[in-house]
């Protein structure tokens, strides 16, 4: 019995300390679990900003393509195939530019966006080709403008197609 009686005092600190210990160990992992999840959280909100970033600067692109726009770049000494030339030029290198931008945006909206693009320099081409050869600059850009103008306004229905999808990721 005197021996037992040495281990007493260890045996209840091993009693008291085990409860702390299962209590210890219990509160370290929860508290890693709510920093994991407020690490996910915080990811979430970092790609919600990408998206919104990325709704913008296709909002400004598809802006930029309007005809009304392009129409004010360049020199108003070029000649007519010379507009075109930069006016499609400056609308694929703006686009390229743009291309990450897919990785935030749905695939519907990235098919409207590449098929408005398309559309506009289409509808330069097409525009060349209907007037004569000697057609200033000036009566180019109305022809242009009118084009448009007559034709559906897929701008403006792509543009509409990104501000709604922003309210609902917003």
């Amino acid at each position: 019995m005197a021996s037992f009686s040495g281990y007493l005092p260890y045996a209840f600190a091993l009693i008291i300390a085990i409860p702390f210990l299962v209590l210890l160990r219990q509160f370290v992992f929860t508290y890693i679990r709510l920093k994991e999840q407020e690490i996910k959280l915080l990811t979430v909100k970092s790609n919600s900003g990408n998206k919104a970033q990325s709704y913008e600067r296709m909002t400004l692109f598809m802006e930029r393509i309007k005809p009304s726009n392009l129409i004010q770049r360049f020199d108003k000494d070029l000649a007519v195939h010379e507009f075109i030339f930069l006016t499609e030029k400056n609308i694929n290198e703006e686009f390229d530019y743009n291309a990450s931008q897919q990785l935030y945006i749905t695939k519907n909206s990235w098919k409207n966006i590449v098929d408005s693009k398309n559309a506009i320099i289409e509808l330069l081409h097409k525009t060349y080709s209907e007037i004569s050869g000697n057609a200033t600059l000036d009566e180019f850009k109305t022809i242009f403008i009118m084009n448009f103008i007559n034709g559906e306004d897929y701008i403006s229905a792509t543009i509409e197609d990104l501000r709604r999808e922003i309210l609902i990721i917003s």
